[in-house]
C-alpha cells in the first residue's frame, strides 16, 4: 500500500533533519497484516522446515502409486520379514574396479532346523540392478488413469527390492508406508475440517448469543469433554457392521475422531467471541444496520482468522495419532486398508520386535515425525499469527 503526501510547508533544517522541497510526494510503504504474518513466520526456519515436511508428505500421499516400488498387497511368502537392503552406488566388477551402478544385494535365505526360525544373510555375488521411473506392477493413479511407471524398482520385475524390508507376509514395507501415508494425512486433513466446521459455528453462535443459547452449547461441550474416550471408541466402533466396505468404515472413523475434536475449539472462538462483541468496530457496523449473520462473519470470524489457524495446525497431529491409537488397538480401519495405525499392528508382540525391528521402527517414526513438525509448523504460526508483537 503506497501512501502518498504533499509537504507545503517551509522545511525544516538541522543537523538531524534534510530539507524538504514543498509540494514534492513522499510515499511511504504500508504492509498489511497477512504481509507482516507472512514475513514473520519466514524468519521461524525451524517452522518452514516443519512446512516443508508436511508439503512433502501430502505430496507423497497423492502420488502414492506412482512413488511406491510395488502395490501394497503384493506379497512373497518366501521372503517373511526380510531385513531391508541396502541401496548401493557402486557395483565391483571382476577386474576389482569400481563402477556406478544404482543396485542391491540379494538374500541368501536359510532355515533352523530346531527352531525353525528364518535366517537371511546378503549374498554380495548377487547384484539386483536399480532404475528410475522404471516399469512395473500396473496401477490406476487416483483410481482413474492407468499406468504402469514407478519412480523407483528393480530393472527386471522378478527381482526383489526391499530398502525398508518385509511383513509377516512378504510385503513390501516401503510400498506400505508410502500409501499409509495417505490414508493417515488426509484423516486428519479431514476430521479437523469437520471439527473446524462444528467448532466455529457454534462457538461464535454461543460467544455472540450468550444466555441460555450459550448455557445449552457448553453443556453439551462438557457433557462431550466428560466421556471417556476409549470406552467410547471401542462401543462405537464395534457397532460399525462388518458387512462395510472399507471405504465406508474410513470415513465412519473419520466422523467418530471428529466429534470428539471441536469442543477445544469451540471455547477458545466462544471466549473471543465474547472479548470482540463489545468493540468499537462491532458497534460501528452494528450501528451501521449490519445483520447479525454479517456481524458474526464479515467483522468478527475475520479477526479471528489467524488465530484459528494456528489451533487448526496444532489440533491435525491429534486427529493423527488418534486414527494410529485407534488403528493399532484393532477397533480403527483394519485390513485390507494401509494406515500407519494399521501397519503398527504387526508389531504388538515382543518376538516381532526382537526378530523384524523396522516394522515397528518406520510406521512409529513417521508419525512421531509428522507430529514434531506439525507441532512446529503450529507454533511458528502461532507467533505469526501476532505480526505486531516484538
Amino acid at each position: 500500500m503506497i501512501a502518498h503526501s504533499f509537504i507545503d510547508e517551509a522545511p525544516e533544517t538541522g543537523p538531524a533533519v534534510s530539507a524538504l522541497k514543498a509540494g514534492k510526494p513522499v510515499e511511504t510503504a504500508a504492509a498489511g497484516p497477512w504481509r507482516l504474518m507472512w514475513t514473520k513466520f519466514v524468519r521461524n526456519k525451524v517452522a518452514v522446515v516443519a512446512g516443508v515436511i508436511i508439503l512433502m508428505l501430502y505430496l507423497i500421499g497423492l502420488f502414492a502409486e506412482f512413488l511406491a516400488p510395488a502395490l501394497p498387497d503384493t506379497s512373497r511368502p518366501q521372503f517373511t520379514n526380510a531385513p531391508p537392503q541396502e541401496l548401493r552406488l557402486f557395483a565391483t566388477q571382476p577386474d576389482g574396479s569400481q563402477q556406478f551402478l544404482l543396485h542391491v544385494t540379494g538374500y541368501t535365505m536359510s532355515v533352523d532346523q530346531a527352531s525353525l526360525r528364518r535366517s537371511y544373510v546378503i549374498d554380495e555375488s548377487q547384484v539386483v540392478p536399480i532404475g528410475l521411473f522404471v516399469k512395473g506392477a500396473p496401477y490406476k493413479l487416483w483410481g482413474l488413469f492407468p499406468a504402469d511407471v514407478h519412480l523407483i524398482g528393480p530393472l527386471k520385475t522378478s527381482d526383489t527390492m526391499y530398502l525398508l524390508g518385509t511383513d509377516k507376509l512378504g510385503r513390501d514395507l516401503l510400498s506400505r508406508l508410502i500409501h499409509g501415508t495417505r490414508i493417515s494425512m488426509s484423516i486428519g486433513l479431514i476430521g479437523v475440517s469437520i471439527s473446524l466446521l462444528l467448532g466455529v459455528v457454534l462457538g461464535s453462535i454461543s460467544g455472540f448469543y450468550g444466555g441460555w443459547v450459550d448455557m445449552i452449547i457448553q453443556r453439551v461441550i462438557e457433557v462431550i469433554s466428560s466421556m471417556p474416550t476409549i470406552p467410547l471408541w471401542l462401543g462405537l466402533a464395534a457397532a460399525i457392521p462388518l458387512t462395510w466396505s472399507p471405504l465406508t468404515v474410513y470415513f465412519v472413523i473419520t466422523l467418530i475422531v471428529s466429534l470428539f475434536g471441536w469442543t477445544g475449539l469451540a471455547r477458545e472462538v466462544r471466549g473471543r467471541f465474547f472479548a470482540l462483541r463489545s468493540e468499537d468496530f462491532v458497534t460501528a457496523a452494528r450501528l451501521d444496520g449490519s445483520s447479525e449473520r454479517r456481524l458474526i462473519f464479515r467483522h468478527i470470524l475475520p479477526s479471528l482468522t489467524s488465530h484459528i489457524l494456528a489451533v487448526v495446525t496444532l489440533a491435525l497431529p491429534t486427529m493423527i495419532v488418534a486414527e494410529t491409537a485407534l488403528s493399532f488397538l484393532g477397533i480403527g480401519l483394519k485390513a485390507p486398508v494401509v494406515s500407519w495405525g494399521v501397519l503398527l499392528q504387526d508389531a504388538q508382540n515382543v518376538r516381532t520386535i526382537a526378530n523384524a525391528s523396522w516394522l515397528l521402527i518406520w510406521p512409529a517414526g513417521a508419525v512421531v515425525l509428522t507430529v514434531l513438525a506439525y507441532n512446529f509448523l503450529g507454533d511458528g504460526m502461532r507467533d505469526a499469527a501476532d505480526p505486531y508483537e516484538s
